[in-house]
């Protein structure tokens, strides 16, 4: 399979490691982000590695009132992942209204709202692929880092809603959950080597959910383990382990 791949949020590591990943496979990209000219040099890099064609939009996943026409506005690609995210402390946010509401909205809100039109394009189309990069923070909520972890559970449930809604229409969805990633935005974090993937990483293992028409995943297989092993945690001795 191959054919044409819309990356929205398009700056991230994550991102640009799908954007390899796909470019590899021989198909044509679209970055899509803020300021998407700042991404020219990049662009061209993957054109010249992979003898393929890139081409650069602006979008901005927070400004929801624009999606509509940011997806009539382009023939619709065979597949569209959406990287978008933000991430703060959980100290800088639970409370301040502004700053939390900018997080569920970046992290929720803009990637459904701009999901749900490309599915209602692809559904009438007939075909497509819908790849939402979540977190293992959705699974369950924690006093470290809630509000995130709550807009990511908005948009893990969001996904499977998406993934039921159009089965059956030639449109598949799937989920990603890549656990810890060595990125600029974990930076300043102290994360566990053996629990932590490298973006290239992330990137593969999106192609290869797609190519292989995959419903959930966790990048590292042992994430799967260890949110399942914290979901069954009680309700009374989870509260206690404030983790």
């Amino acid at each position: 399979m191959t054919g044409s791949v819309t990356i929205l949020g398009a700056r991230s590591d994550i991102a640009m490691a799908c954007a390899h990943a796909f470019a590899a496979a021989g198909y044509d990209l679209v970055l899509a982000a803020r300021g998407a000219g700042t991404l020219e040099a990049a662009a061209r890099d993957l054109e010249l590695r992979h003898r393929i064609s890139v081409t650069l939009r602006d979008f901005d996943a927070t400004a929801v009132e624009g999606h509509a026409g940011f997806v009539a506005g382009a023939d619709l690609p065979d597949v569209v992942i959406c990287a978008v995210g933000a991430l703060a402390p959980q100290e800088e946010v639970q409370d301040d209204v502004a700053a939390s509401v900018a997080l569920m909205r970046a992290n929720f809100e803009g990637p459904a709202a701009v999901l749900g039109a490309y599915a209602t394009a692809m559904a009438a189309r007939g075909s497509g692929v819908i790849v939402g990069i979540s977190s293992v923070a959705g699974d369950r909520g924690r006093a470290t880092n809630y509000t995130y972890g709550a807009a990511k559970a908005g948009f893990t449930a969001f996904l499977s809603g998406l993934r039921n809604r159009l089965a059956g229409q030639g449109v598949h969805v799937v989920t990603v959950k890549p656990g810890f990633v060595a990125t600029r935005m974990t930076e300043n974090m102290d994360l566990p080597e053996k629990l932590t993937a490298a973006p290239a990483e992330v990137g593969q293992a999106v192609l290869k959910a797609v190519e292989k028409g995959q419903d959930v995943i966790y990048v590292r297989a042992v994430w799967r383990m260890i949110m399942g092993i914290i979901r069954l945690i009680p309700e009374r001795v989870f509260k206690k382990l404030k983790i």
